[in-house]
């Protein structure tokens, strides 16, 4: 008959046993990201403002309509990692003030594509605070407004057949200028990405 102390050595082989398990299998599974990661390298997505403009232009007491005409290349340069974008909005901000906004088509891109997003936003009779529709004014004038585009997307990476839960990404264009009296260039703007 097993007396208490073969009973205890008995329970703390077999904890020891299952906490070897435990850590090889969190080891094993670390190999296995570590190694999935060395052979796809995933690269940052690179998103650019080619050409904005803005037209029918007007501020009457506060409120704002105008319609902003953007396109944004969205450049995946990932050689094994294609993209699903589900669902995409874009947004233009003036000084922390959303003034348009558009939901656009998902669509699917390939491994190393560059593709073209063209759309168009309207702000009607959006309400300014006093300061902000006086600095557009100032800025309208002036014949140079400097514009934030935003983008909210719902991604999936795709990597051979395995596709990946939903990530949030956001993209920020800072200091986008448009030029609504003006035929002067638009200067390209490259955005900052956050997923």
């Amino acid at each position: 008959m097993a007396g208490p102390a073969s009973r205890r050595t008995g329970s703390s082989n077999a904890g020891r046993c299952i906490l070897f398990t435990l850590i090889a299998i969190i080891v094993l599974l670390g190999l296995i990201v570590l190694i999935t990661w060395l052979v796809i390298r995933p690269k940052k997505l690179v998103y650019t403002i080619e050409s904005g403009k803005a037209s029918g232009f007007e501020l009457h007491k506060n409120h704002l309509n105008a319609s902003f005409h953007f396109c944004l290349k969205a450049y995946n340069p990932n050689r094994r990692v294609a993209l699903y974008y589900d669902s995409i909005q874009a947004f233009v901000f003036y000084d922390d003030q959303r003034i348009a906004f558009q939901t656009l088509e998902p669509f699917f891109q390939p491994r190393h594509n560059a593709t073209r997003l063209e759309f168009k936003t309207m702000g009607q009779s959006v309400a300014l605070p006093n300061s902000v529709a006086k600095d557009l004014r100032l800025e309208k004038a002036s014949g140079d407004i400097e514009l934030e585009i935003r983008l909210k997307a719902r991604i999936r990476f795709k990597v051979g057949v395995w596709k990946s839960s939903h990530y949030n990404l956001k993209v920020f264009c800072s200091n986008v200028e448009i030029h609504p009296n003006s035929t002067r260039t638009f200067k390209q703007k490259e955005c900052d990405v956050d997923t």
